[in-house]
């Protein structure tokens, strides 16, 4: 988009959002469009390469169709994007586009820590603007002016029960459309549409970016990396179980995940193979119906060989977590009696909102921290490549 004269800028902009809202309505309001599954560039740099012009303009156009908005028409690549969950912020980043970003529905939920081993690789988190102030507001997506949403509108009506279909229409109309779909988990009713796979999600904000030769780059790298992984796994009954749960620092109560589900969140799991302690159980995945939790004493019933303990503590390392949550199970008087504690494995529960890149270091991590004889190297992917294909474009 043009950036020389603000006005010439916005009304570029509006016309953007004309062209692409009509086909975002019948998505938003019509429920989920017939073509939701697939992604057709009619203009710009398609899939395979082809350049074609979009004739509603005669600039060059493209459009991306993700469930449940619909198809979004696209008059040239967003420069600005407001997006919502940290998986799609990390997917913006390991695309080369982390200058795009600029808000964040929480920072405490966005971790960050792994970009410090990728040369030139960074995010500022106090540059995004946070969405989420005891509530979500309108104000700041007119503030943020972005030139695209990458959020589930449901996430706002649905998840967080915090807008109404006319206020989506509003800044749909006034701001920029709406174009994502909530991936992390698959637990909660109102997601009573196509999900996507992290790959999948991905891929589609390749789309948005015409950033293919990034994705493709990435999506090779994690696949050498999961067949590696996969080749040197113990066979399924030499591995143990886990039960996934949210506890924060000194818990006393645990929400419970449920590991066998799908959700982005869960898929580096399921590269290892592990089976869900709760499985057979009583115990439901935490959803936005149901937001139970269990205390020790049904903890210790499932006794999971090991446990996964998430938390919302940005940047928090291997030791403060020994000292902020593994030495308070070890100290418990029921929390001390856990095969996971007496074994010595309870390991943090990596990133709710997981994205590519996240996906890359904990399928790393958890294989060295489960498996540490099958896995004795450092490190089981080159950073620098990674980092070359996030900052250059370039697969070496």
């Amino acid at each position: 988009m043009p950036v020389e004269d603000n006005r010439e800028r916005q009304a570029t902009r509006r016309e953007y959002l004309k062209y692409g809202s009509a086909t975002v309505s019948i998505g938003l309001f019509a429920g989920c469009s017939g073509g939701g599954s697939e992604s057709t560039p009619t203009g710009g740099t398609a899939a395979d390469g082809t350049a074609t012009d979009g004739t509603a303009t005669g600039q060059q156009s493209y459009s991306v169709t993700m469930e449940p908005v619909g198809t979004v028409e696209f008059e040239s690549v967003p420069e600005t994007v407001a997006p919502f969950t940290a998986d799609y912020i990390d997917m913006l980043v390991a695309l080369g586009q982390a200058d795009t970003v600029e808000s964040i529905w929480y920072r405490g939920r966005y971790k960050t820590i792994h970009y410090e081993q990728l040369p030139g690789v960074s995010i500022d988190l106090d540059d995004l603007t946070q969405l989420w102030n005891d509530g979500i507001s309108k104000e700041p997506f007119y503030e943020i002016d972005a030139d695209l949403h990458l959020i589930d509108p449901n996430a706002l009506t649905d998840w967080f029960q915090a807008w109404d279909q006319q206020d989506l229409a509003e800044i749909r109309g006034n701001v920029a459309p709406f174009l994502g779909n909530v991936i992390f988990r698959r637990t909660d009713a109102w997601h009573d549409y196509r999900y996507y796979s992290l790959y999948e999600a991905f891929e589609k904000v390749a789309e948005i970016f015409q950033e293919r030769e990034r994705f493709e780059a990435i999506q090779s790298l994690h696949a050498d990396l999961v067949a590696t992984v996969q080749s040197r796994l113990p066979a399924p009954n030499d591995r143990p179980n886990a039960a996934l749960v949210f506890g924060g620092k000194a818990p006393e109560e645990f929400s419970p995940y449920r590991l066998s589900g799908n959700g982005a969140n869960k898929e580096h799991f399921h590269t290892l193979g592990l089976s869900d302690a709760f499985a057979g159980t009583d115990i439901d995945g935490l959803s936005t119906s149901d937001t139970g939790t269990i205390d020790y004493e049904a903890l210790l019933e499932v006794d999971p060989d090991s446990l996964l303990v998430r938390y919302h503590e940005t940047g928090l390392t291997r030791e403060a977590f020994e000292d902020a949550v593994v030495s308070h199970l070890e100290d418990h008087e029921i929390g001390s009696q856990l095969t996971a504690v007496r074994n010595d494995r309870v390991f943090r529960g990596g990133p709710i909102y997981s994205g590519p890149l996240h996906n890359l270091f904990m399928i790393e991590r958890y294989a060295k921290g489960y498996f540490p004889e099958q896995f004795p190297e450092d490190e089981l992917f080159d950073r620098d490549r990674l980092a070359r294909i996030i900052t250059e474009g370039i697969d070496d």
